[in-house]
């Protein structure tokens, strides 16, 4: 392994943007992680919350991002009502959005609400509108992809977070924590 190459991880907070700088004067990744150098490895929308890994080290991040290594990313997904079977077999088969068919996804309905922090603004609530929880896994990375494939099939998305990227996962960070990958995930991701 290159030791001049950094390799991060952040739980990036709701309402901040996935860059390091912004003229409009918006949170950013600046405002949690001070290393300098790096950059993110693919994207995740300001109302997102979750994993990103940051680095200076730009083989690792095409093959992190380039669809055709098919690195699963996996979310915790709150959607607007109770989604259906039909709906969950139309997301594991794939959904056709207006730029084109997705890939199958990986789609689990939770029993129970996963836990995480509260987010800083909440989700808005309807008193006769119930919500669940998804847990969602993708293996491709379009702009809003998993909050577009979920509207698609009727269960429009409320919160989205990001909590793995192939074998890295969120683990105990808390909201706005960041630290080194440890040497067993660069391993597991390819970097020696």
């Amino acid at each position: 392994m290159n030791n001049d190459y950094q390799y991060l991880m952040l739980f990036k907070p709701f309402d901040v943007l996935t860059q390091f700088t912004d003229e409009s004067g918006r949170a950013t990744l600046k405002d949690f992680v001070p290393v300098s150098g790096v950059y993110p490895v693919g994207r995740l929308d300001r109302d997102s919350e979750g994993l990103v890994l940051l680095t200076n080290d730009g083989p690792f991040a095409h093959r992190l991002t380039d669809p055709r290594y098919e690195h699963p990313k996996t979310y915790l997904v709150q959607v607007e009502k109770v989604p259906d079977e039909e709906a969950l077999v139309a997301l594991r088969r794939g959904v056709t959005l207006n730029d084109g068919p997705t890939r199958p996804a990986e789609v689990e309905l939770l029993t129970a609400s996963p836990g995480l922090p509260d987010r800083s603004v909440p989700i808005r609530f309807r008193k006769n509108v119930p919500t669940a929880w998804l847990r969602l896994t993708i293996r491709e990375g379009r702009n809003r992809q998993v909050r577009r494939m979920t509207a698609a099939v009727g269960f429009p998305t409320l919160r989205l977070v990001r909590v793995a990227i192939g074998p890295i996962d969120l683990g105990d960070l808390a909201v706005g924590e960041w630290r080194k990958l440890l040497p067993s995930e660069l391993r597991a991701v390819g970097v020696r």
